[in-house]
C-alpha cells in the first residue's frame, strides 16, 4: 500500500438521511461497501503527469503518455483529445480517442509498444475488434466521412466506422454506416449458428441529425410517423465483405406491449430533484441506450437506457426482444452493465453528472451515481444492493460509477471499475447482497484548483493483466498482488484464462482449463469461508505438492493416483467445487474415458449391426485431449473429432479399442467395448445355369448355388430358390423341355447372422431347334414312349423341313414341318404329342417371320 507523502485526515462519508425515494431500497444500503482507515486515497497531490498516486493489493506494471496527435500539451482537460474506451484483440490494445484511435502491442504488459496512430476526429471513439475489423463509434457533429480535421469541410459522418486492421500498421476504413443519432457506443454481437456476420448493436444518444445530412431523420414526438428516437440500429456486417454492412433493424426496445406506444418505459425523473437535493444531471429519459452488453452464450444482453435498466433476448440477433426492465429512483443516468459469468447477476452503473462532475464527495450518499447489483432468476431481475466507490474523491475530481469487466477468478464474481477521477476499483460480489471492495489505485486531481476532466473512462481485464484507458494521462497496466482477500492460487488460475480477443460489451463465456492452480484456488476459498477442517486442509496442502512432484517427474499415473485419493477424502458438501477440480485434475494425467455406442441396440440380428455405429467418448478435457479408437487391438488409432463422436463404418467383430492422448503423445489406459459390425451381405453363387444363356430345350440342368459371409457368416443357406416363382430343390436336375419356350428367372435368396440379405437371380432362356426335336423323338423312341414306326416317320418328316431350312427353302420346310405337326398329333402319348407339337409350331412360326 502506498501512502501519499502529502496527507490529511480522510473526511468520512457522513451518511446523509434517506430521502423518500431512496426509502424504497433502504434495506439495500447496508450491502455498500466501505473502505478501511484511513484510506491512502484521500488527500492525493494534484498534478497532470505527475500527480500523487495510492495503491493497494495491485502492482502498476506500466504507464504509457498519450502520443502525439492525441493530446493537446497546454491543455489536458481539451475535450478533443479525451482517451475513451478499450477494446482488445490478439496482442494488441486498441484505445479509443475522440480525435481517433491508438493501437499498443500489449504482448509484453510491462513493456507496451505504440504500432500505429490513426487520426480520425469525431468522438466518441468507443471501439470493438472482431477479427480483423475494428469498429469505431462516432457521435460529434465535427465527423467526417474522410477522417479529415477540419470540421468546416467534407461530408459530415456520425454512425459506425469500419476499418480492416489485417495490418495493423496501416489500418484501412472500409465502411461505414450513417445514423440519425450517431454512435455513442455500439455492442459486438455474434450469432453461433452465423459465422458470416457480425451485428452490431449501436445505442446513439446524440439529438437527431437533420434530414438535409440524412434522409429520413426526423425529431417526431413518440406518437408522431417513425421517430428516430425510442429505438436502437442493428447493423449487420458480412465478414467476408464489411463494405455490404447496413442496418437490418431498428428495434423498438423500449415499446409498450400492451399500448403499442414506443415510449413505454419511464420518460423523466419521478421526482422534481434528484435525491440529492440537485438539479437532475442527467435527466432519467428512457429514449435511447447508452451500453448494452451482448452475453451470446446465454442469450441475453442487458441494456442500460438512461431511464432503465433493460434484459434483452438476443437468441435472434436481429431481432433482439425486451424481457424485464427495472427502474431507480436514485439512479440519474443508466450507463453500462455488466453479468456475471454465470449469467445470474447483471450490474448496471448509474453516471449521475454524466461523468463531468464530482460525485464521490463525502456528501454524496453510497445509493447515489454507484452499481446496482441484481440477481437473475427466471429470466428476471431482482435487486440485491448497491456498490460504490468506498472513499470519497474532492471537488476537483470527476468521479461516478463508469466501465468494467470482470475479472475471471474462479468461483467468483469480481470486477473491476473505472470511476473517473475516483481511479480503478476492485470490488468482490460473489455475495450480491454484500459486495466488497479488494484492491484499488487512484490518483489526485489533475489540477488542484478547478475540475479539469480526468480519471480512468474504462478499466478491464484482459489475459492476466488490468488495464487503464486515462482520459488525460493515458494508458496504465496492473497486475494483482496477493493479499487477505485474494490469494496468489486465484491470481494464478484467473492469469492462466487466455482470451483470443475482448470487447466489454460482448462478454465472453469464460472457463477455467484444470490445473494446480485452479485447484489451489478452490482450497484457498474454502479456508477462507472456514468451510474445511485444518487437519484436512493440510492434507489437501501435501498431496497437491505430491501430485505435483509427481506430475514434473512425469509419473503420471502416480500423480492421477494421488489426486483421486484425495478426492475421495473431500465428500462433504461443501468440498463439491473442490472436489471436482481434483477430479478434473486427475483427469489432465490420466482421463477416465468412457466409451457408448449409438444405437444402443443392434440394428441386425443375434447382436451384430447392419450400418455404421456411432462411438462417443466422454472424459475428454478439450484443448487438452483427443480421443482415438481403433478396430485392430490396438495396431493402428483413428482420431476421435472434437465432438467426441466418432462414426466406425468398417465391418468388425471384437473389441474396440479407445484411449485419450495429449499433444505430446502422452495416452490414458485404454478402455474396450465390445462390437459387431456387418454392413456386408453374404454372397450367392450359382452353378449349373449361365446368366443370359439359351439353352435348347431337349437338354437338361441341374441347378445348385452356394453361399458365403466372412462377417457374420451364413445364417439361412436355403436348399431351395424359386424357378420362375415356383420351389426348385438345391442340386435338382430340372429336364429343359418342362419349361415353357423363351425367358426364365431363378433366384437365390440368403441371409447371414446379422440380418444382411443377399438375393442372386439368373436369367435364362429355352428354345427349340430341329436338333433339339429330333433328340426329343430319339428320346421316346428309346423310351418307347413313341413306337419305332411312328418316329420313323417323324424322323423323316423333320429330315426333309431341317433340309429345306439349310437351302432357304422356308415354304418347302414349312410344309414339311405342317406334316411332322399332323403326325405328332396322331401320337397316344399325350406328354410326347404336346411337347412334340409344341416346338414345331415354333419352327414353323420362326419360319414364317
Amino acid at each position: 500500500m502506498t501512502t501519499p507523502s502529502t496527507s490529511r485526515a480522510r473526511r468520512g462519508r457522513r451518511l446523509l438521511g434517506l430521502t423518500a425515494a431512496g426509502l424504497l431500497l433502504v434495506g439495500a444500503i447496508p450491502g455498500t461497501a466501505s473502505a478501511a482507515e484511513p484510506d491512502p486515497r484521500v488527500g492525493l497531490g494534484a498534478g497532470w503527469l505527475d500527480a500523487q498516486s495510492a495503491i493497494s493489493n495491485l502492482e502498476q506494471v506500466a504507464h504509457r503518455d498519450k502520443p502525439a496527435g492525441f493530446v493537446d500539451p497546454t491543455n489536458p482537460g481539451n475535450g478533443g483529445y479525451y482517451n475513451s474506451d478499450l477494446a482488445f484483440g490478439g496482442r494488441y490494445a486498441f484505445q479509443g480517442n475522440y480525435n481517433g484511435f491508438t493501437i499498443t502491442d500489449v504482448a509484453n504488459p510491462a513493456e507496451p509498444t505504440l504500432v500505429t496512430s490513426v487520426v480520425c476526429p469525431g468522438g466518441q471513439g468507443d471501439l470493438s475488434v472482431q477479427g480483423n475489423l475494428l469498429f469505431m463509434s462516432v457521435e460529434e457533429t465535427r465527423g467526417r466521412v474522410d477522417c479529415g480535421t477540419n470540421p468546416n469541410v467534407g461530408t459530415r459522418f456520425q454512425g459506425v466506422r469500419i476499418f480492416d486492421i489485417s495490418d495493423v500498421r496501416n489500418p484501412v476504413q472500409v465502411a461505414g454506416v450513417q445514423l440519425c443519432r450517431g454512435s455513442h457506443t455500439h455492442t459486438v454481437v455474434t450469432d453461433p449458428r452465423d459465422a458470416d456476420n457480425i451485428y452490431l448493436y449501436v445505442s446513439g444518444t446524440a439529438s437527431v441529425r437533420p434530414a438535409t445530412t440524412m434522409e429520413g431523420c426526423n425529431n417526431n414526438a413518440a406518437d408522431g410517423e417513425n421517430p428516430s428516437r425510442w429505438r436502437i440500429d442493428v447493423i449487420k456486417v458480412p465478414v467476408a465483405a464489411p463494405q455490404n454492412a447496413a442496418v437490418v433493424n431498428q428495434p423498438r426496445l423500449f415499446q409498450d406491449p400492451n399500448t403499442g406506444r414506443v415510449d413505454g418505459l419511464q420518460n423523466g425523473p419521478v421526482t422534481p430533484r434528484h435525491p440529492s437535493g440537485s438539479t437532475w444531471s442527467p435527466t432519467p429519459n428512457t429514449n435511447a441506450c447508452h451500453d448494452i452488453t451482448a452475453y451470446p452464450e446465454i442469450g441475453l444482453a442487458a441494456g442500460a437506457c438512461q431511464g432503465n435498466g433493460i434484459l434483452i433476448d438476443i437468441s435472434d440477433p436481429t431481432n433482439p426482444k425486451r424481457i424485464d426492465e427495472v427502474a431507480d429512483p436514485n439512479f440519474a443516468y443508466w450507463h453500462s452493465a455488466t453479468f456475471n459469468n454465470d449469467g445470474t447477476k447483471v450490474i448496471f452503473t448509474d453516471e449521475w453528472g454524466g461523468g463531468s462532475g464530482a460525485r464521490c464527495r463525502d456528501t454524496d450518499q453510497p445509493q447515489w451515481g454507484a452499481n446496482a447489483i441484481f440477481d437473475i432468476v427466471d429470466r428476471k431481475m431482482t435487486f440485491a444492493s448497491y456498490y460504490k466507490l468506498p472513499v470519497p474523491q474532492s471537488l476537483q475530481e470527476n468521479c461516478v460509477a463508469h466501465n468494467g469487466s470482470l475479472i475471471p477468478v474462479p468461483g467468483r464474481d469480481i470486477m473491476m471499475q473505472a470511476w473517473y477521477q475516483g481511479g480503478i476499483s476492485v470490488f468482490d460480489f460473489t455475495d450480491s447482497a454484500h459486495p466488497r471492495e479488494i484492491a484499488f489505485f487512484d490518483r489526485g486531481p489533475v489540477n488542484a484548483n478547478s475540475l479539469v476532466l480526468g480519471g480512468f473512462w474504462s478499466a478491464y481485464w484482459y489475459n492476466g493483466n488490468l488495464y487503464g484507458n486515462e482520459i488525460a494521462r493515458g494508458f496504465d497496466v496492473f497486475k494483482l498482488t496477493p493479499s487477505a482477500h485474494l490469494s496468489a492460487a486465484e491470481i494464478e488460475a484467473a492469469g492462466q484464462v487466455k482470451l483470443a480477443g475482448f470487447n466489454a460489451q460482448g462478454q465472453p463465456r469464460i472457463s477455467w482449463t484444470p490445473s494446480f492452480a485452479l485447484v489451489r484456488a478452490y482450497h484457498d476459498q474454502v479456508v477462507r469461508a472456514g468451510a474445511i477442517d485444518p487437519a484436512l486442509s493440510a492434507e489437501v496442502d501435501t498431496a497437491l505438492s505430491r501430485a505435483g512432484e509427481f506430475a514434473a517427474d512425469g509419473r503420471r499415473f502416480a500423480a492421477e493416483a494421488q489426486l483421486r485419493t484425495l478426492a475421495d477424502k473431500l465428500d462433504a458438501a461443501p468440498h463439491g467445487t473442490l472436489r471436482q477440480a481434483v477430479v478434473n485434475l486427475a483427469d489432465t494425467f490420466n482421463p477416465r474415458v468412457a466409451a457408448t455406442v449409438g444405437p444402443a441396440e443392434p440394428t441386425g440380428s443375434n447382436g451384430w449391426y447392419t450400418g455404421d455405429v456411432t462411438l462417443t467418448l466422454t472424459g475428454l478435457i478439450a484443448g487438452m485431449w483427443t480421443g482415438q479408437y481403433s478396430i485392430d487391438d490396438g495396431v493402428t488409432w483413428v482420431d476421435v473429432p472434437a465432438s467426441g463422436v466418432a462414426t466406425i463404418s468398417a465391418d468388425v467383430k471384437g473389441p474396440v479399442r479407445y484411449r485419450a492422448v495429449d499433444g505430446a503423445g502422452n495416452t490414458s489406459r485404454q478402455g474396450s467395448q465390445w462390437l459387431k459390425i456387418d454392413k456386408t451381405a453374404p454372397v450367392v453363387q450359382v452353378s449349373g445355369l449361365t446368366d443370359g444363356t439359351s439353352y435348347g430345350d431337349s437338354g437338361a440342368v441341374t441347378v445348385d448355388w452356394t453361399v458365403t459371409d466372412t462377417g457374420s457368416g451364413p445364417g439361412i443357406n436355403p436348399d431351395s430358390a424359386l424357378l420362375d416363382g415356383k420351389r426348385v430343390a438345391r442340386g435338382a436336375t430340372v429336364a429343359l423341355s418342362s419349361l415353357p419356350l423363351g425367358g426364365h428367372t431363378l433366384v437365390v435368396t440368403a441371409k447371414d447372422k446379422a440380418g444382411n440379405t443377399t438375393t442372386r437371380s439368373v436369367t435364362f432362356t429355352t428354345t427349340a431347334s430341329f436338333a433339339d426335336l429330333q433328340a426329343l423323338v430319339d428320346g421316346y423312341r428309346s423310351a418307347g414312349t413313341v413306337s419305332a414306326g411312328n418316329a420313323d416317320k417323324l424322323t423323316t418328316s423333320l429330315g426333309k423341313a431341317g433340309a429345306a431350312a439349310s437351302a432357304g427353302q422356308s415354304a418347302e420346310a414349312v410344309t414339311h414341318l405342317t406334316a411332322f405337326l399332323d403326325q405328332a398329333r396322331a401320337l397316344n402319348a399325350v406328354g410326347a404329342r404336346n411337347l412334340l407339337v409344341r416346338d414345331a409350331q415354333a419352327l414353323i412360326d420362326q419360319l414364317d417371320r
